[in-house]
């Protein structure tokens, strides 16, 4: 049977990267970077990715990386989503490795690409938009619009009609666009039809991006459970301490109904999205099935807990300075990033032979 408990070696790598966070991406600072125009924390990328580690979690130790699996990555993603980290770990150390990771490694630009990556030297980013599941149609055009923390992008991964290419910054046209989620920026890329290095053909290339985004989508259910489990969390903190007619408003039935229901949906959220993490670990022939479960039911977990955070805070939960506001839009863009739940359903249903009704 599947051993969805977590490893001792998974809670001291979430310990550390709690510990990080704490120090270093605290709400408060967040809030500060975000009006100040750029959310991410200086210096953090380089802690977490190189200092720690996480950047190389699926990179093999041959090529510079720590021959560690999805389901670690997959906590480092739990911790990242209860914190709603402005970082590119999603894009680069997931969806760009694992997009690599499926092509000819012996070859000297994807080997020495990945191990720029596992060290925290650069950070690549695939070139779609940030809606694209996998299965979805894959657009090769010049210009790309939505591209998740392409501002923070040293190469582009772009996919052209002759295979996939290895483009730098300094080589594309990155335009910042106005996401909702500011913690996760949007930006419309351009790059010229043969610009960069051809890393793989046509036929390898979209074999290669399927591989990435199936990873991307099973792992975004991690990042949603961290922040459904935050919001749960700190939802129970506030209705302890929160006194009205002289009782905590979390003594309340009413209200315990309420989040006893939203426990309910997190520890179902938690097996589904532990079980995609160690169905792509193991390669498991269902693993598609299992991604598309989890997605189309973590997705849904992560808004409704961040909906309940900001209603059970009341006014508090209303202001810019609570930061019950940065969950709720996190799990919102979260509710179509690589697939909505209904892309994913569909999955479901023709992987298990159920076809919609005609």
């Amino acid at each position: 049977m599947t051993d969805l408990l977590y490893s001792e070696t998974e809670d001291d790598l979430r310990a550390a990267v709690r510990s990080l966070l704490t120090d270093r991406a605290d709400a408060q600072t967040l809030l500060g970077l975000i009006e100040g125009g750029s959310p991410y924390v200086p210096g953090l990328w380089k802690s977490l990715a190189g200092e720690i580690g996480a950047a190389g979690l699926l990179v093999p130790e041959k090529l510079g990386g720590q021959g560690a699996s999805h389901r670690e990555a997959a906590v480092v993603l739990e911790e990242l989503g209860r914190a709603v980290t402005p970082a590119p770990y999603l894009t680069s150390a997931v969806v760009a490795t694992e997009t690599l990771l499926a092509l000819d490694i012996e070859e000297g630009p994807v080997a020495e690409l990945l191990g720029d990556l596992a060290a925290g030297r650069t950070v690549a980013v695939l070139a779609l938009p940030l809606p694209t599941g996998p299965a979805g149609p894959a657009p090769t055009a010049r210009t790309v619009a939505g591209v998740a923390d392409a501002v923070l992008a040293d190469v582009f991964l772009v996919l052209r009609a002759d295979g996939l290419r290895a483009v730098p910054a300094a080589e594309a046209t990155v335009e910042p666009q106005t996401p909702l989620d500011l913690t996760r920026p949007l930006a419309k890329v351009t790059t010229a039809e043969t610009a960069g290095t051809l890393l793989a053909g046509a036929d390898a290339a979209r074999a290669a991006i399927e591989r990435g985004l199936l990873a991307g989508a099973g792992l975004l259910a991690s990042e949603q459970l961290g922040l459904a489990a935050w919001c749960l969390e700190e939802t129970v903190r506030h209705t302890r301490e929160r006194h009205q007619f002289n009782r905590p408003v979390g003594s309340f039935q009413a209200l315990k109904h309420r989040m006893a229901q939203l426990w309910l949906e997190i520890v179902n959220a938690r097996a589904a999205a532990r079980a995609a993490a160690d169905a792509l670990a193991t390669g498991s022939p269902d693993a598609p099935l299992t991604v598309a479960v989890a997605q189309a039911y973590c997705s849904k977990v992560a808004v409704h807990a961040a909906e309940e955070c900001v209603q059970l805070h009341g006014g508090i939960g209303m202001t810019w300075e609570h930061p019950a506001h940065l969950a709720l839009k996190r799990a919102k863009a979260d509710q179509i990033a690589l697939g909505s739940a209904g892309h994913h359903q569909d999955a479901i249903a023709a992987l298990a032979g159920l076809p919609a009704p005609a």
